[in-house]
């Protein structure tokens, strides 16, 4: 579960000290049994381009791939919640988990960005690993599979989540046609939201039903409080 820390690392703004962690991120990333070999090629992939690039070009592009549009959104509640009341709710809820096991969150930093959760998660024991991925494991997903329709190497880090979870791997990206150009990530936000909702087109006690029965993908409780 250690890895995991490596994993929020890759994921957190880019920085001098994240360039020199590098080679001792691959070597402990390359010696984990549970990647695949298509996620390790993916994942030296982004460690290269870490490594070759110029620090502010990796830093617009962080900034352009994840703050500029919120279907890559590190804040997992974004794609639950989006900004509606229920995510301060949900904030205050999984705030209160990291207090209860010492967790202290850095300086302005929300409950839900994904590399804290992370760094909350290899501190924890296994099954409790397992419980909160598994709660957060459709919305991994569909990051992931953004980003790699995207042609974006972090990609590669949502891969490496599924695989240390054991679930499927991401999707294979499917490229636009010369005749079709990839949507930006705000449209493709707007077309094909992260909803768990009831299907449209049922009626109105269908989709209660429906509503009652669909399973909560992001709890971030105890599941024995």
């Amino acid at each position: 579960m250690k890895n995991l820390k490596l994993l929020a690392v890759l994921l957190s703004y880019p920085s001098e000290e994240l360039v020199t962690a590098l080679p001792e991120i691959a070597r402990r990333l390359g010696a984990e049994p549970a990647l695949r070999g298509a996620t390790q090629d993916d994942l030296a992939g982004l460690l290269a381009e870490l490594k070759r690039e110029d620090l502010l070009d990796l830093q617009e592009r962080y900034v352009a791939q994840f703050d500029a549009g919120r279907s890559t959104s590190l804040h997992l509640f974004e794609h639950v919640h989006g900004d509606s009341r229920d995510r301060g709710q949900a904030m205050v809820d999984l705030n209160a988990l990291y207090r209860r096991s010492g967790f202290v969150l850095a300086v302005n930093e929300l409950p839900d960005y994904l590399p804290a959760l992370l760094e909350y998660l290899a501190t924890r024991p296994a099954a409790d690993v397992h419980d909160l991925l598994e709660d957060c494991v459709h919305i991994l997903r569909a990051i992931g599979e953004r980003l790699a329709a995207g042609g974006s190497p972090y990609a590669a880090v949502f891969a490496a989540l599924l695989d240390l979870h054991g679930a499927a791997p991401l999707a294979k990206a499917q490229r636009p046609g010369k005749a079709q150009a990839a949507p930006s990530l705000d449209e493709d936000w707007d077309e094909t939201p992260v909803e768990f909702g009831p299907p449209a087109g049922l009626n109105a006690a269908a989709a209660q039903g429906a509503q009652q029965s669909r399973p909560q993908f992001i709890r971030f409780v105890p599941k024995n409080p």
